[in-house]
């Protein structure tokens, strides 16, 4: 089977990393490049992560630029998507943004109090979607159908 390679437009992007279960930070640890999985939340276009706080990947990434990836691949059709993000990761420090998060973003994955939220706000945003050369790519304003979670 014959594929297509297209870019997709940041709306495109968004909604495909929404439907991701997991993503790759991607950061500096030690001057060397580090790269954790996370489980990870979009809210309002920034990518939320929870963590503990006091933990190695809060420290490292609290106020640096840093790249964020997720991406979904079916070997099967020899389809998918990837999405790379980079913007400088925050603390969610506002109360009220808190609770909500605590409702709605990304429930820890590990036992114990993982209390603290870090949102990185994408500067730059970029994605490809491989699609099958029998159907046409989506174009920028389409929506593509997301992969289950």
């Amino acid at each position: 089977m014959e594929t297509v390679l297209a870019a997709l437009s940041r709306e495109q992007c968004l909604r495909l990393m929404a439907t991701a279960p997991v993503g790759r930070i991607i950061y500096t640890r030690q001057a060397m490049p580090a790269v954790e999985l996370v489980n990870f939340t979009i809210d309002t276009g920034d990518i939320v992560l929870r963590t503990a706080a006091s933990g190695k990947l809060t420290a490292a990434i609290a106020g640096a630029v840093v790249a964020f990836e997720a991406d979904h691949y079916d070997p099967a059709t020899r389809t998918g998507w990837s999405v790379t993000a980079v913007g400088r990761a925050r603390d969610v420090t506002d109360p009220a943004d808190i609770r909500r998060l605590r409702a709605t973003g990304p429930q820890p994955w590990i036992p114990g109090d993982q209390p603290r939220f870090l949102r990185i706000t994408p500067g730059t945003l970029n994605g490809r979607c491989l699609s099958s050369a029998d159907t046409a790519p989506p174009g920028p304003d389409q929506e593509l159908l997301p992969q289950p979670r």
